[in-house]
């Protein structure tokens, strides 16, 4: 008579369970790399190429075109270096930016503008480097070149000024599951979503993060994008109501815009 020991069979079930599980599971990426574009194909090719310059390679590609007419689509589908694309209408770059973050399968996340280009072929390399040596952060803002090099991070100026980082094209790098935790990018804000959504990160739940040195040049931010179309007017009025519905003191933030109005008033 066999003696079948029951405990041992459910070990053997679990472990060949286990095996053909992990055969089917998909090996999830280093970096989510996400470009938004609207007509915008040249500018398109050279962030691309960019991409695909870099020694570290284990990446995807997600572009969300707003539904272009300029050959867009046709180059989507011939490059084959692009992981994943959607093309068709949007509520604006944020609305583009959040549909590449619902589909990047990364465990970090870059969202680099057609048009910019990483400086270099280790820039994703240096990016991997800083968080491997920091497992406690959650995001990395690296250094732009701009009409200068940018390249602290200074979350105490978030009191009265956006102006504490480098640059969200290209440089900003975010651990996925953050957003998982705290959410996507808030479409009532057109052209300064990125500044609410910093205020929730740093602010409202305090995750932490550096910047590179300035050695570590990490992209090329070209100007022209899409905020640089707004009116001075329509930037400090977006500005000022991130700050009061991130509930930050309302006579603090009436201060900060009356200054502004001042300093820049030939510019309202």
């Amino acid at each position: 008579m066999i003696n079948i020991n029951y405990k041992h069979l459910y070990y053997i079930y679990y472990y060949v369970n286990n095996i053909r599980s992990n055969k089917g599971r998909k090996k999830l990426k280093t970096f989510s790399i996400i470009t938004p574009v609207l007509n915008n194909k040249e500018r398109l090719i050279r962030t691309i190429e960019s991409v695909k310059r870099q020694k570290f390679s284990d990446y995807e590609i997600i572009v969300i075109d707003g539904g272009s007419t300029d050959g867009t689509k046709e180059y989507l589908e011939s490059e084959k270096k692009i992981s994943k694309f959607i093309t068709e209408n949007d509520k604006g770059i944020y609305d583009a930016i959040n549909k590449g973050i619902r589909i990047s399968e990364g465990k970090y996340i870059n969202t680099i503008n057609a048009g910019d280009e990483y400086y270099s072929d280790e820039s994703l390399q240096i990016i991997k480097n800083y968080f491997d040596k920091k497992e406690e952060i959650s995001f990395v803002f690296g250094a732009v070149k701009k009409n200068k090099i940018f390249y602290k991070y200074e979350p105490k100026k978030m009191n009265w000024s956006f102006n504490f980082y480098p640059a969200h094209s290209g440089g900003f790098f975010i651990k996925k599951k953050v957003h998982d935790e705290i959410g996507l990018y808030n479409l009532k804000y057109k052209c300064s979503s990125d500044y609410d959504f910093f205020w929730r990160l740093i602010k409202t739940h305090k995750y932490k993060g550096i910047s590179t040195e300035k050695k570590d040049l990490i992209s090329i931010f070209e100007p022209g994008g899409y905020s640089s179309k707004l009116s001075f007017f329509e930037h400090v009025i977006e500005e000022t109501l991130i700050r009061i519905n991130n509930k930050q003191n309302k006579l603090i933030v009436l201060i900060i815009f009356f200054l502004r109005c001042v300093i820049h008033y030939k510019k309202i």
